[in-house]
């Protein structure tokens, strides 16, 4: 029995577990993260051309806000100008939208579905999985955008950019592991919907998005231990400044983010026989 037990606990902290399922059913995953991007613009006249316009319309709004009304700046660098300013800002937003968006619709995503859980053998995990794969896609456009700003009215691109992609798997990470303990706890506790996009909305200001971390006063340097603030203010340093991201930054986002992958994995793996009597 204790050996069981072991065997158990290992399994629901083992994230080759559920990584195996993802490799098993890509295909399915691949399926349900084009159906997500699918559907969002399902209907709609320009259809999946929203995913380049609605960037760029938010973008256009803060860029209005914070440079022309208030004219803000991050203090970086001595030679930061109002555009360098807007797409940094552009940047921010795009990185914290993926987390955003993963961790807004996966309290309901089990819940909606509740034919996966009752009637047919279905990898659940793939569902939390797919709406990251999807904020995923239209964070990567955002980006593209972003690079194409940075190169033509920026400061130009440089070799620092590929630091990107450690920081991207490293918000992969975190941005799963969120969506699989939210989308299975949602399933038992439905009032967390209200209080994540509470959630949400604190985020974006606790995640120098607006501003740098040397702006930060030093009651609230406890700050810098928000691995979302590290994404946002490390990718601005390679994209915008040239400037190669402290190693123990980049370790401790891959911690986190491993961490939090495995605390998602297991909350989703824990549950998950539960659900079928709740729905």
């Amino acid at each position: 029995m204790r050996l069981y037990q072991k065997q158990s606990v290992w399994r629901l902290l083992n994230p080759l577990t559920i990584c195996g399922s993802f490799i098993t059913h890509r295909r399915l995953l691949w399926q349900f993260t084009r159906r997500s991007i699918e559907l969002q613009h399902k209907g709609s006249f320009l259809g999946i051309a929203w995913t380049v316009l609605n960037p760029l319309l938010l973008f256009a709004v803060y860029a209005f806000v914070f440079i022309a009304v208030f004219n803000s700046r991050f203090g970086t660098v001595e030679s930061e100008t109002r555009v360098d300013y807007a797409i940094g800002l552009f940047l921010g937003l795009c990185l914290l939208q993926m987390f955003q968006e993963s961790m807004m619709v996966a309290p309901s995503l089990v819940v909606q579905n509740p034919n996966f859980v009752k009637k047919v053998v279905f990898p659940l995990e793939v569902l939390p999985a797919a709406a990251v794969g999807a904020a995923a896609f239209r964070c990567i456009v955002g980006l593209a955008l972003v690079l194409a700003s940075v190169e033509i009215w920026g400061p130009g691109l440089s070799g620092s950019v590929l630091w990107l992609f450690p920081i991207l798997i490293a918000l992969g990470l975190l941005s799963v592991g969120v969506a699989l303990m939210l989308s299975a706890v949602g399933v038992f506790l439905r009032d967390i919907a209200p209080f994540v996009q509470f959630l949400s909305v604190l985020l974006m200001f606790v995640s120098a998005v607006f501003y740098s971390f040397s702006s930060i006063p030093p009651a609230f340097s406890f700050l810098r231990f928000n691995p979302l603030l590290i994404v946002v203010e490390t990718s601005r340093h390679v994209v915008l400044w040239h400037q190669a991201p402290i190693a123990a930054d980049v370790l401790y986002l891959f911690l986190c983010g491993v961490i939090t992958f495995v605390l998602g994995q297991a909350a989703f793996s824990g549950l998950k026989p539960a659900f079928a009597d709740v729905l």
